[in-house]
């Protein structure tokens, strides 16, 4: 039974047909599907507990704030918030059906390294989302809901509060995958550490433009966000020493002119 549900990973150089990818692509899809549905009854079940913790980043007296227009408008922020967690949650299984369905393309060592750089991106990843959560949310709510408040009657309006807190948390979890996408680089020889090292000044130039890109636009946050984006550039400047080191990695200006 357990064989039926899991779909079988072709080996590298191992040939077949058309039909026998869409299939397994499909089974897949299928199996992304079943993981997700549970997921979400699950959260909507507790979306309660979800949407408190959701709030606790607002200041204390914000929480009782928000604000909700219209009839549907508490139903689809429940909806909303757990499709979100459900995702989230299962990210890891829909990470890997979509490894095993492209990882007969590259060779044994290949796979090897880069179910390292998976296990290291969901570290990334979830130190990101902490990040957000616990140091950028609550400065960054702080500053934006106290800003000129004797101006304004302000309230705040649930379903926005909600998406940005959502893509604020997932865009700075998603920012931490910069080393992933440096060392990728490095690995295939588009990048080297000395080119990183000789054009540091012009690494961290694109590491501020980055963070001002994230949701938070306020300067509070901008400063909470850079620094840890200066900081993984840094360190993923000396992962990609130790790779080359490691692995005798080339840039493909070196393998071109061996050749």
């Amino acid at each position: 039974m357990l064989r039926r549900l899991v779909p079988r990973r072709l080996r590298h150089g191992e040939e077949a047909t058309l039909v026998e990818h869409l299939g397994e692509l499909r089974h897949r899809l299928v199996l992304s599907l079943l993981a997700i549905v549970p997921a979400f009854a699950i959260a909507f079940a507790f979306h309660t507990r979800i949407i408190e913790w959701l709030k606790r980043p607002l200041p204390d007296d914000k929480e009782d704030q928000l604000l909700t227009l219209g009839v549907i408008e508490p139903f689809t922020n429940a909806v909303k918030v757990s499709l979100i967690v459900a995702i989230a949650v299962t990210l890891p299984i829909l990470l890997w059906q979509i490894w095993g369905f492209l990882a007969p393309a590259m060779t044994d060592q290949t796979q090897r390294i880069i179910s390292w750089f998976v296990a290291f991106a969901t570290a990334l990843f979830a130190g990101g989302v902490a990040f957000a959560y616990v140091i950028v949310l609550p400065a960054a709510l702080e500053f934006l809901t106290g800003f000129d408040e004797e101006l304004y009657n302000e309230q705040i309006r649930a379903s926005f509060y909600f998406s940005f807190v959502s893509m604020t948390i997932l865009a700075i979890g998603l920012a931490f995958q910069m080393p992933i996408f440096i060392l990728a680089l490095v690995r295939i020889g588009v990048l080297s550490s000395r080119t990183l090292r000789k054009n540091r000044r012009i690494g961290v130039l694109i590491m501020v433009v980055f963070a001002i890109l994230l949701p938070t636009v306020d300067p509070v946050s901008l400063a909470l966000e850079t620094i840890p984006l200066l900081a993984l550039f840094e360190l993923s400047i000396w992962l990609s020493v130790w790779m080359e080191r490691r692995y005798g990695v080339t840039t493909i200006k070196e393998r071109w002119s061996e050749t």
